[in-house]
């Protein structure tokens, strides 16, 4: 885990990308410990290591046993074949070598923090220029165990829809399997910068799913909605499918059920027979949409 005042380094080498969420205006690290702006709105670096920038508190279902338990998924490599795929579609994009300045990639929705985390180990392998990554999140839970990671990474516990980041400050937008906020994607990436979103695809955890929502509409799932609507924000310049398929062991399915909102519409007896497994071969099914301005 860096150092408080490792990660106060960080905020401060990087305070140009940050605004107000407030009232919009330029952000000042002051005294090393708060982010304040021309109208005194002020946000304190956590002791933990990340900045809240919320304007409101807010309560969420995404709780810590739930994102520690992804947390776990990852660790196991179970995203890796995805991750490894959109490293690949980043770093065959020029944006990588053009120029000597840092490549600046935020990762909206970041949840505990480990696609970032994975990616930006991957793209520093790759890239002919520093790389720097920010993560943000709604919920404090995730940005927390986000925070105890070792890389040189801002955590930021913000609202999409009152992003805290100033305009064009971002090379990449990573939106991974969450919610996004195009208008606010428009405005923080750079005009060269590119946007990469992932989805769930039809077969998406299927095998879980049949479980969960035996005989009903939501065994099913269809992304053509989401995929339009990134068309109409965002000019398409690449998409990809990544299928593959993983034993998972009762320790690995357990964790799984824990990760997923699947399991919160479910019946109770229908998610106790999916915990009850010992071993599921489970279908990780995704689209991947590379998007410019």
């Amino acid at each position: 885990m860096l150092s408080r005042n490792e990660r106060t380094v960080l905020f401060s080498k990087y305070e140009d990308i940050f605004q107000c969420p407030i009232c919009r205006n330029a952000m000042t690290l002051v005294n090393q410990k708060s982010f304040i702006c021309s109208n005194n709105h002020c946000f304190d670096l956590n002791k933990k290591g990340y900045v809240n920038l919320l304007t409101h508190s807010l309560k969420t279902k995404y709780d810590k046993a739930m994102f520690e338990a992804r947390k776990a998924i990852s660790a196991k490599g179970f995203f890796e074949p995805l991750l490894d795929r959109i490293c690949v579609m980043m770093a065959s994009e020029q944006l990588l070598t053009d120029s000597q300045s840092p490549i600046k990639i935020l990762d909206a929705g970041c949840g505990e923090g480990s696609h970032l985390t994975y990616t930006l180990q991957k793209l520093i392998e790759k890239a002919d220029r520093e790389v720097f990554g920010v993560g943000i999140d709604i919920a404090k839970e995730g940005i927390t165990i986000a925070s105890r990671g070792v890389s040189d990474t801002v955590w930021c516990v913000g609202d999409l829809a009152k992003s805290p980041f100033s305009d064009k400050s971002f090379h990449f937008i990573l939106n991974i399997l969450s919610p996004a906020n195009y208008s606010e994607f428009h405005r923080m990436l750079d005009d060269e910068g590119m946007v990469v979103k992932v989805i769930p695809e039809r077969k998406y955890l299927q095998e879980l799913r049949a479980i969960l929502y035996k005989q009903s509409d939501r065994s099913i799932y269809s992304n053509e909605h989401t995929i339009e609507h990134f068309k109409r924000n965002f000019n398409l310049v690449d998409f990809q499918h990544v299928q593959y398929r993983v034993t998972m062991e009762h320790e690995d399915i357990e964790k799984l059920v824990h990760m997923t909102p699947l399991s919160w519409g479910a019946p109770a007896e229908l998610v106790q027979q999916a915990l009850a497994k010992n071993k599921l071969e489970i279908t990780f099914d995704f689209s991947i949409m590379l998007g410019r301005k």
